[in-house]
């Protein structure tokens, strides 16, 4: 299929398009942040498209390579991919272990770091296993893989610091004499300096049930069905803080509702969308008030019980 733009910005293009076509018409080197959230290798075909474990890598191995064709030589892939079970059996796929280990030995990334984000509102299931059978729990724990072309990769964590804890505020007030732990570990007196926040752990934590955002008003007012798998605009948020500058260029290949580019837009990053189906990207412009007419608000989750630590634990 060709390439159509469905809509731009200040900063950002949307197309509909095959992404793997669209990448090979962009130039090498070109792009500094991937982030994104392909269909995963889910049992249950989705309304979306996705592929089954067996075929997953096969499918998804040539959008990778692309993906480190375009990507700068400081640039990042943040990969965010959810586990599945075994088809008829309360045993976990390692579908996503696999396709670790094949970007990595067969195209050559570097594996930063690996994330986790912690969904508080993920519900129970598998039903057969988790509800009647009751002998699993809930899988509320998705993977995000943070890979490079090269070994080092543009970042930051000084932009991402969160909030200090009571303890550590009340550390920083009162100072620290250098000490041992019981484990052998030094701690210097240099520990209970501020520094501005606490460098951020690898655990997400935020919902995925955006309720009162620009993109869910219009769609509740135009009568539209919403996008059935978005992401939380908090992962690429907080991996744009820390892995770009403004005015870089981010890329979506899989960009569904375009969480990506609405948190780049805001960012004052440059930004392109690629959604394969049409009704998708169009609706996608929902996320932009000055398109769409609706009023700029930012997306609601609900709150978890500690709110000061909803962004990153």
């Amino acid at each position: 299929m060709s390439k159509e733009l469905i809509y731009s910005t200040n900063l950002g293009e949307m197309y509909c398009a095959d992404s793997l076509e669209l990448m090979k018409g962009m130039d090498s080197e070109s792009v500094d942040l991937v982030v994104t959230s392909p269909p995963y290798a889910l049992h249950f075909k989705k309304e979306y498209g996705n592929i089954d474990q067996e075929g997953y890598i096969e499918w998804f191995l040539p959008f990778a390579s692309e993906i480190k064709r375009v990507l700068k030589p400081t640039g990042s892939f943040v990969l965010n991919v959810g586990g599945a079970w075994t088809p008829g059996a309360p045993t976990r796929s390692l579908y996503h272990y696999r396709l670790l280990l094949a970007l990595c030995d067969e195209l050559g990334y570097h594996l930063a770091q690996e994330f986790f984000w912690y969904n508080p509102a993920k519900m129970p299931a598998p039903a057969e296993w988790v509800n009647v059978r009751r002998i699993r729990v809930k899988d509320a724990v998705e993977y995000i893989f943070w890979l490079a072309p090269t070994v080092d990769p543009k970042a930051d964590n000084h932009k991402v610091l969160a909030p200090y804890s009571k303890d550590m505020e009340r550390l920083v007030k009162r100072g620290l004499k250098k000490t041992q732990r019981p484990s052998g570990h030094h701690i210097k007196e240099s520990v209970s300096q501020d520094k501005g926040g606490a460098i951020p752990p690898n655990m997400i934590q935020v919902g995925n049930n955006e309720s009162n955002s620009a993109y869910m008003k219009a769609a509740k007012r135009l009568g539209k069905k919403t996008h059935p798998a978005r992401y939380p605009a908090e992962i690429p948020r907080f991996f744009m803080e820390f892995l770009t500058d403004p005015g870089d260029l981010v890329l979506d290949p899989f960009a569904g509702s375009n969480t990506t580019g609405a948190v780049a837009e805001k960012l004052e990053r440059r930004w392109i969308g690629s959604e394969v189906l049409r009704h998708y990207a169009e609706d996608s412009m929902m996320r932009f008030p000055l398109l769409s007419g609706e009023e700029d608000e930012e997306p609601t989750e609900e709150a978890p019980e500690n709110a000061a630590q909803s962004r990153l634990l």
